[in-house]
């Protein structure tokens, strides 16, 4: 059974990665922001209220996603494993994972980094905007959206180290060579 995170920089591969390890590992992939979006797009209460925060590059209020995560860790394909794509972000998710964990009297096994220089992930980001026509994309936003991580998230990171759990990664590179470099970070054969 694997219960891990996977955390990084918007553009540094976490979605393309999480399914990939996901279906290696044999557990579900759960991606706050898959959700988010398609909430959006389908213009729900919870969409229209995460919409103007994602156009602004900012995170959606803790409050909305806490509800979120703890309801879908509450579903029977989460049992065998999961791997979290997105959240925690804040510290303040941090304490609320923990909790929800700890109801449910499991622990993480790990939190994969992925890592990037800020510019490649400028560079990566702006030519997806241009592919799929995403309005939270562009480089103003990328860089407000940078800088989160870097305040908030990067602390998010340091709190896992400090339990030992942290496996970083290099996120540049071909698909197929940074996969293969988590999974041996995964193995500790890094």
């Amino acid at each position: 059974m694997t219960r891990m995170l996977i955390i990084g920089p918007p553009g540094s591969g976490k979605g393309t990665q999480a399914s990939r390890i996901s279906e290696r590992l044999g557990v579900v992939a759960i991606s706050t922001g898959d959700i988010f979006r398609d909430n959006v797009k389908r213009e729900t209460p919870l969409g229209l209220e995460a919409r103007k925060y994602m156009d602004a590059g900012d995170f959606v209020p803790d409050s909305v996603t806490n509800s979120m995560v703890r309801d879908r860790l509450k579903e029977d394909d989460v049992r065998e494993g999961f791997l979290l794509d997105g959240y925690p972000r804040t510290p303040a998710q941090v304490v609320e994972l923990d909790d929800i964990l700890q109801q449910n009297e499991l622990t993480l096994d790990a939190v994969l980094q992925l890592t990037a220089p800020d510019e490649e992930l400028i560079r990566r980001l702006t030519g997806r905007a241009e592919l799929d026509g995403r309005s939270d994309d562009n480089e103003t936003v990328i860089r407000h959206r940078l800088d989160l991580y870097h305040e908030q998230t990067e602390e998010v990171v340091s709190q896992y180290e400090g339990r030992g759990i942290v496996k970083r990664v290099d996120g540049i590179g071909a698909i197929d060579e940074v996969t293969e470099r988590v999974v041996g970070a995964l193995n500790g054969t890094r």
